[in-house]
């Protein structure tokens, strides 16, 4: 019996969602801050860090603003997901544009937990300890106040530049050199896909407003 859509796209949100805090868990309790080895040689390492706010390890106005941020996510999944279950009961809803959007519902659910439950799970990472996973003293922060994992690390090219370029010359230069994670992958390719493949589906008039303005006289 072949599986619906809903069916497939749960089953795709949870094997994404799992990749990315088996990941996270996996840093949390097997390196220390600032910690990194390489996957590709200098080019794509795994760097340990973490952030109290937005993706890419953008911050995001201290404690208010932290709380603030995962109160937003949380509201922003619920809208996903109930925009998300409205794409895929209108059969003539694209897969490209169902999986673009279970994609960014999977980098904000990922982030989500790091945000809301791992002060609660583990004990704090430090540059000379791991963390614990269920520490008996409790966790590192409360409810809402974790700190999201980022271990993602492209650091493609690496360079002095020149003396001649004003301001910066001589500076040091790395391009890639955010830290991220899979969740912030998905939300990214999830947003650059709909952009770039799936622009049409929601900039077209359905055929009921159209019909609409025809008869107006528009």
């Amino acid at each position: 019996m072949a599986l619906s859509r809903g069916k497939k796209i749960s089953i795709l949100v949870l094997l994404v969602l799992l990749a990315d805090q088996i990941s996270k868990i996996w840093i949390k309790t097997h390196m220390t801050l600032g910690q990194s080895f390489s996957v590709i040689g200098e080019w794509f390492r795994i760097y340990f860090i973490e952030n109290n706010g937005m993706a890419f390890g953008m911050q995001f106005g201290g404690l208010a603003g932290k709380l603030f941020l995962t109160l937003f996510r949380l509201v922003l999944a619920g809208f996903i997901i109930y925009y998300l279950n409205k794409l895929i009961k209108r059969k003539e809803t694209p897969w490209g544009v169902i999986v673009g959007v279970s994609m960014i519902l999977v980098g904000a659910a990922g982030n989500i937990f790091d945000s809301v439950f791992y002060g609660l799970i583990f004990s704090e990472s430090t540059f000379t300890q791991t963390a614990t996973l269920f520490p008996q003293g409790g966790g590192y922060a409360p409810l809402f106040f974790g700190k999201v994992v980022d271990m993602l690390y492209f650091p493609i090219v690496q360079t002095t530049l020149p003396e001649w370029i004003p301001f910066k010359g001589g500076e040091e230069f790395i391009f890639f050199r955010p830290i991220f994670n899979i969740a912030d992958s998905c939300v990214t390719i999830g947003v650059l896909y709909l952009i770039l493949f799936q622009r049409k589906f929601f900039t077209s008039v359905s055929p009921s407003a159209s019909a609409v303005k025809s008869e107006s006289g528009s």
